[in-house]
């Protein structure tokens, strides 16, 4: 029987006659495969008195957080159902790069395959009452966004300021209107806010009134 340590199932305790079994048990407990476990032994145990197996104390716990695991293998599985050549690898405790010849199809027009894919992933395995999302990257794609990004902000923003009026962008996923506005909050000619329900959501540029 299995000791929980935290209500997210971050780390359990068997007693069981091999770390084998520990791993075997944690395996079905989160659907996840051992190379994805960590196990050592708290306790080598005692025979009682020297008529039943030897037992041991073994502690396992997931390599990473267990929504990015699950992520991971959610994503293998249905790249390999899509027949694209890609491999999805962890980076930090909260992004899957997506690496592989089919990276291209994978990012689609501006990025809208991979805005989907998280967004289905998200939907699918984050838990309940959590706000805690997976970012998904492909080849370095979302650097280079973040730079076209960085110089949208920067032109709308000289834009607004000069016709004195305020610039509505195109419709963003969260992560994207959250660059904008850091990229604009230290300004002291323009302000930002965003308007509208997601996945049509867009950011405003407003020139600030000077007194």
């Amino acid at each position: 029987m299995a000791e929980y340590t935290s209500p997210v199932l971050e780390e359990v305790i068997y007693e069981v006659a091999s770390l084998e079994d520990a791993k075997a048990q944690a395996c079905a407990l989160w659907g996840l495969p051992s190379e994805d476990l960590c196990s050592d032994v708290l306790d080598e145990g005692k025979r009682l008195f020297g008529l039943f197996g030897k037992k041991m104390r073994v502690r396992v716990t997931p390599v990473a957080p267990l929504p990015l695991l699950r992520a991971q293998q959610f994503v293998s599985d249905l790249l390999g159902l899509m027949q694209l050549e890609a491999t999805p690898q962890r980076v930090g405790a909260d992004t899957l790069d997506l690496v592989g010849d089919d990276s291209g199809i994978i990012i689609g027009r501006y990025g809208d395959t991979l805005k989907a894919l998280e967004l289905l992933t998200n939907l699918i395995i984050r838990e309940p009452q959590s706000s805690w999302k997976i970012r998904f990257d492909c080849c370095g794609y979302r650097a280079r966004r973040e730079a076209t990004l960085m110089r949208l902000a920067e032109s709308f923003a000289r834009d607004a300021i000069k016709k004195r009026c305020s610039i509505t962008l195109e419709p963003m996923p969260s992560w994207e209107r959250r660059f904008i506005h850091l990229a604009l909050q230290d300004s002291q000619e323009v302000e930002t806010h965003s308007v509208g329900d997601d996945p049509m959501r867009k950011v405003v540029i407003t020139p600030i009134k000077k007194r």
